[in-house]
């Protein structure tokens, strides 16, 4: 930020002691640190949020073991406090608002970006299974994380394809020191160099794919992958790199994915987060039977609250979490992707867009139409159990393609607009909603934002 107010000065000088405080005795130190970044804030969300933080700090053991492991990379935890902590919730957080007002844009807080469709797997209803396979040259990435800096963006998630199959991605993400990069990977290119050069970096955290155990992962994933995967969980935990572990939940893995020895597993292998993703019938062989059943997704909103409660190990349902944030995130609201033709979506799972990042800038890309039509609709519903266009309220995003002329990006993206499929997300999210609309009031949360 241009300018060096008092108010600047005196959060220079916090982050400074932030970071001194960091540096020795990790663990013992967590309590100081969570104190100067609640002197730091000045959101009553984050503030509420560390303090539950620190209680949970104090009584939960399993959670300082887990502390202790991370703590054999001091950097790498230095680097998340200032840059994900400091830097982006707490100085950036001012800035996209300023931004956004002055450009007349809802800018992100997260950018989602495929640097490209390559893979060595060919993972069975990929959601990006059915994207050519094209890259983002380099310089076109580096210069669209510094348009992101500059627009107060310093989170980027990485996706694909196989985000590790871009050659020069650690070379892309050294350039970027201030930002937090997290990648969704499935985990077979991080040998021993690989996880050392994280290590080193430590502004980069891998969400490694999972579907289960090893049955499970390898039916979908390949014969050996749920080894190799194990193998790069350890490696990671060795040198200190925060990681975790990302699911695609389907009708058939569901109570396996969120038991609790597949979670003791995770937090055996050192993940701290999980974050679940429920299947969406788009990509590669889209399959609308695998999606889960209203009375499955009622299940896992009270198990995953059980989890959270019960294990040291942060989890995000995306689709079931809408109370969290207010619905649903996507369209510029909270985050975007751009796919690795450089098509700007809406998100990873809505194939279609009115702009192209090698054709623009990205303050250009925040004006699409497309992004306009979502945010004038947004909340697609009042019950946030609800918060989907995609499946819990299709006609919602058939509205907003219709209404912007957006293309798809790949062909068959239009099947959860038309046809066979667009017809079992009608029935299936009506059935939804009225379970839904059951379990928000016997939790107490009709009305309710900012509660998990």
């Amino acid at each position: 930020m241009a300018g060096a107010s008092g108010w600047q000065k005196a959060l220079d000088a916090s982050l400074e002691m932030l970071v001194g405080v960091l540096s020795h005795r990790v663990v013992e130190n967590v309590p100081r640190a969570l104190t100067v970044m609640q002197r730091l804030t000045t959101d009553p969300t984050h503030r509420k949020a560390l303090q539950a933080f620190r209680e949970r700090w104090e009584r939960d053991e399993a959670l300082r073991r887990q502390a202790q492991v991370l703590a054999r990379n001091p950097k790498m935890i230095q680097k998340v406090a200032v840059n994900w902590v400091v830097r982006d919730l707490l100085w950036s957080g001012p800035v996209r608002q300023r931004v956004s007002k002055e450009l007349g844009v809802q800018v992100p807080h997260v950018l989602l970006v495929d640097p490209t469709e390559a893979c060595n797997l060919r993972c069975k209803g990929c959601w990006a299974g059915e994207y050519e396979v094209h890259s983002l040259p380099f310089e076109r990435l580096d210069r669209l994380f510094t348009e992101a800096e500059e627009l107060g963006i310093r989170w980027i998630v990485l996706s694909g394809g196989e985000p590790f199959a871009y050659k020069r991605l650690l070379e892309l993400v050294a350039r970027h020191p201030e930002m937090v990069f997290m990648a969704y990977t499935n985990g077979t290119f991080i040998d021993d160099e690989v996880a050392d050069r994280l290590a080193e970096l430590a502004n980069f955290s891998p969400a490694i794919s999972l579907e289960g155990f090893r049955e499970a992962t390898d039916a979908r994933r390949g014969e050996g992958v749920f080894d190799k995967v194990m193998a790069a969980m350890d490696r990671l935990t060795e040198r200190g790199v925060i990681h975790g572990a990302s699911v695609t939940v389907t009708r058939h893995n569901v109570e396996e994915l969120f038991s609790d020895e597949f979670i003791d597993l995770l937090i055996d292998k050192g993940c701290a987060y999980l974050w679940s993703f429920h299947y969406i019938p788009i990509g590669r062989d889209p399959d609308p039977t695998l999606m889960l059943t209203p009375e499955q997704r009622s299940w896992l909103v009270r198990r995953v609250r059980e989890l959270r409660a019960s294990k040291p190990i942060f989890i995000a349902d995306f689709w079931n979490d809408g109370h969290a944030v207010g619905g649903c995130i996507a369209g510029g609201r909270q985050y975007l992707h751009i796919n690795a033709k450089g098509d700007v979506e809406p998100c990873a799972f809505v194939h279609f867009a009115t702009a192209n990042i090698r054709e623009c800038s990205l303050v250009d890309a925040l004006k699409s139409p497309l992004f306009a039509a979502y945010q004038a609709r947004h909340p697609f519903n009042e019950n946030h159990f609800v918060p989907c266009p995609i499946i819990d309220n299709p006609q919602a995003l058939r509205e907003m393609v219709a209404e912007s002329g957006a293309y798809p990006t790949h062909p068959g993206a239009e099947t959860v607009l038309e046809g066979p499929i667009a017809a079992y997300l009608d029935q299936l999210s009506a059935r939804w909603q009225a379970e839904a609309d059951r379990l928000e009031e016997a939790m107490g949360l009709k009305g309710k934002v900012g509660v998990v």
